[in-house]
């Protein structure tokens, strides 16, 4: 089963033969892709937030009324962006676990 998300849906067949990671995201079901997000620590979470509200430009819900209108194209980049820093951001939390793992089985604790 295909994902039908638009921001995975390649602009060019020669995108499709050069990013394996978009190949692979392609096969992968909803229901996986919404497993794998489920899974995120509230660590990526966070950071993945402050990055999403850096690139937007938060201002304070209090005193503005902030609307944010973009078009498709750029809203794909944004998640696109916002995907490629979580999966960037378990792998560095995993070996972030790994070593400490690591350091109190060689120290002890």
């Amino acid at each position: 089963m295909t994902s039908n998300s638009d921001f995975l849906e390649p602009k060019t067949s020669d995108e499709v033969q050069s990013n394996q990671l978009l190949k692979y995201l392609q096969t992968q079901s909803p229901d996986v892709l919404s497993h794998v997000a489920k899974t995120a620590s509230p660590q990526v979470k966070d950071v993945i937030s402050h990055n999403v509200q850096g690139l937007l430009g938060m201002l304070p819900a209090d005193r503005f009324n902030v609307q944010i209108t973009t078009d498709r194209e750029h809203l794909a980049h944004l998640l696109g962006s916002a995907m490629m820093t979580g999966y960037f951001l378990r792998q560095m939390e995993q070996r972030m676990e790994l070593e400490e793992t690591l350091t109190e089985s060689f120290w002890g604790d």
